[in-house]
């Protein structure tokens, strides 16, 4: 777990890096030096040149790091009160992202990250983790998949939710065999 992906894996396209980061490891270094970790099992992408990007408009101060380099956290807030965690991709000066929508927490309910907002409760992820680097120093990474997962990976590609515009792009990949994806594709049954 403390080996985290390179700098280099998140230096391509959202829509590259988002179903590969399903099944990595979400690991944040507690204030006791104990390690919280989970399995991502869902994920979406997303890019400057559709309206459903923070930066499809225009670059501000509260989307900055999104357009920053590739591998900071990029951690804003949803309806005024829910905060959502993305992991900065591409290339500086382009919006690029993956929204990290669901993890699964081994010995915890199946449910209590499936979801962004319950995701970043359940790590205690804030604005102050904005722009933080993914890195053990930050003390909030990404490792890569452990060997047993990474050979019984069936994924699911599917168009995104919770978004109004360009939910008909197919930039959310889940994890088929978990029970802790926020919300399956129609006739997609639960495992």
């Amino acid at each position: 777990m403390g080996n985290p992906l390179p700098k280099a894996f998140f230096a391509r396209p959202a829509e590259v890096v988002a179903p590969e980061l399903i099944g990595c490891l979400l690991v944040k270094r507690q204030a006791d030096g104990e390690l919280l970790w989970g399995v991502l099992v869902e994920t979406e992408a997303y890019s400057q040149e559709e309206p459903a990007c923070h930066g499809h408009r225009r670059r501000s101060p509260s989307n900055e790091t999104l357009f920053g380099e590739p591998g900071r956290w990029y951690v804003y807030v949803s309806y005024g009160m829910h905060h959502c965690v993305n992991v900065v991709t591409g290339r500086a000066d382009w919006a690029n992202g993956v929204l990290l929508r669901a993890v699964a927490l081994p010995g915890e309910p199946d449910r209590v990250a499936a979801g962004p907002a319950l995701l970043a409760r359940r790590f205690g992820l804030t604005k102050s983790h904005n722009a933080l680097p993914v890195q053990p120093d930050s003390g909030l990474w990404l490792a890569p998949r452990p060997p047993a997962l990474a050979a019984d990976l069936t994924l699911t590609q599917t168009s995104r939710i919770g978004i109004s515009q360009g939910q008909d792009l197919p930039w959310r990949w889940y994890l088929r065999a978990s029970r802790s994806v926020s919300r399956r594709a129609k006739g997609d049954r639960q495992p």
